[in-house]
């Protein structure tokens, strides 16, 4: 084997952020299963109410934003780990320099 891959596979920092997005992997699904119940959620609201609801709107929002983060860095695109090692999104992604 290559010394450069042998040093590389000994690196901590990139078993480290394996680990990392193996954990955002797992939160990614949940939050998309929370998606799917603040949809349902607001969907019915319209049906009951004939309004939207306005905490709900929020935080769709911001788990949306949420989901946008754990993507970005999943796919190498951040170094910054979202939530819960940076604080809970508010309102739309901040658009990359």
């Amino acid at each position: 084997m290559n010394d450069e891959i042998k040093e590389r596979l000994q690196k901590n920092e990139t078993w480290l952020r394996g680990l990392y997005m193996l954990f955002f992997i797992i939160v990614y699904g949940m939050a998309k299963f929370l998606i799917i119940a603040v949809m349902l959620f607001q969907f019915f609201s319209i049906i009951l109410t004939g309004n939207k609801n306005v905490q709900l709107l929020k935080f769709g929002q911001n788990l949306s934003t949420y989901i946008y983060q754990i993507t970005i860095f999943l796919t190498f695109n951040s170094e910054q780990r979202p939530f819960p090692f940076n604080e809970w999104p508010d309102g739309a992604p901040l658009p990359k320099d």
